[in-house]
């Protein structure tokens, strides 16, 4: 009862944004395990595994509660070229919430210069598509009437999208700086309904800033720590910060915890199946009050890196 009681109300105010008056669109899909998926919202990573890396991520958010979020994307990059300077990579995310579906495709680009014998700086671009859905008429099934009309709905909008970024990474440190998105566009249908009145329907993507860190301490010749941190900066909207630390023990396993600033506390996992397959798991649970409406939220990936034919010696650690 008090989660149709909930989802009614979401669905309500949702759609009165959506349909009377200007309204910014979501932040951009997040992940708990973001720090293995960087070339999502960083161009410049591209390339940066120094082979061909493939990863797939899927993620079911609030478990329980009908309309919540769910994610899914795949990406590919690799280091092209004798010298390897140069990375291409191509990303595809699938983001569904309520009234919403969103699908983003894009291509990368970057470009590496040496800093010292252990350390690169790369230049990324990134262009591509987002495809844009927002159907009113799931509403009803909660609302027992035509509160919202359809004349506010987006039916399949297209509009481009063109990022950029920079990454700087040693064998044991990396910083990355990244705006994925820099056309600051607005969706809206105008028609008349049954009054004769005008109905506005606006959603403003804004532009989205993300600052991300990791250092990687050896305790011992089997034990690797590495805190993390993805801070996210959107303008009208709280920062965003998710803070991270994680432990690999013998190069094979990864056992971490996660805390998303004023949103959730996770638990992570990875195993290093064999020596290029490496699958992870993590666990959300809400701090808010939104936590006693579901069950959690859940999170799986699996990354393939094809081994290499180059004999050039790797400088990226594994841990990222």
């Amino acid at each position: 009862m008090k989660k149709n009681i909930l989802t009614l109300a979401l669905s309500i105010v949702m759609g009165l944004i959506i349909s009377t008056e200007k309204a910014s669109a979501q932040q951009d899909a997040q992940f708990t395990q973001y720090m293995f998926n960087q070339l999502a919202y960083n161009p410049a990573y591209a390339g940066s595994r120094e082979t061909l890396s493939l990863i797939g991520l899927h993620r079911t958010q609030w478990v329980g509660l009908e309309g919540a979020p769910r994610s899914l994307t795949f990406s590919a990059h690799s280091p092209i070229g004798e010298s390897e300077k140069v990375g291409l990579g191509i990303n595809v995310l699938r983001d569904e919430i309520f009234v919403t579906d969103e699908t983003y495709i894009d291509a990368s680009f970057s470009y590496r210069i040496d800093v010292s014998d252990t350390a690169k700086l790369a230049f990324g671009v990134s262009g591509g598509i987002q495809m844009l859905n927002v159907d009113l008429s799931r509403t009803s099934a909660f609302q027992g009437g035509d509160i919202l009309t359809a004349n506010a709905n987006i039916d399949n909008r297209i509009v481009p999208q063109v990022g950029a970024g920079i990454f700087y990474n040693t064998n044991k440190f990396y910083f990355g700086f990244s705006v994925p998105n820099l056309i600051n566009t607005e969706h809206f249908d105008l028609s008349n309904n049954s009054d004769n009145a005008t109905t506005v329907s606006v959603a403003t993507e804004r532009f989205h800033y993300f600052f991300s860190t990791g250092y990687v301490f050896d305790l011992s010749d089997k034990v690797k720590f590495k805190p993390a941190a993805l801070v996210k900066v959107v303008n009208g909207a709280p920062i965003g910060a998710d803070l991270s630390a994680s432990f690999l023990f013998n190069e094979k396993f990864r056992l971490g915890a996660a805390y998303r600033l004023d949103a959730a506390i996770s638990a992570m996992a990875g195993f290093q199946l064999t020596k290029d397959l490496l699958i992870g798991l993590a666990y959300d649970r809400e701090t808010t009050e939104l936590q006693q409406f579901n069950s959690g939220s859940y999170e799986f990936f699996l990354r393939y890196e094809v081994p290499r034919l180059s004999k050039k010696k790797l400088i990226a650690p594994r841990f990222f």
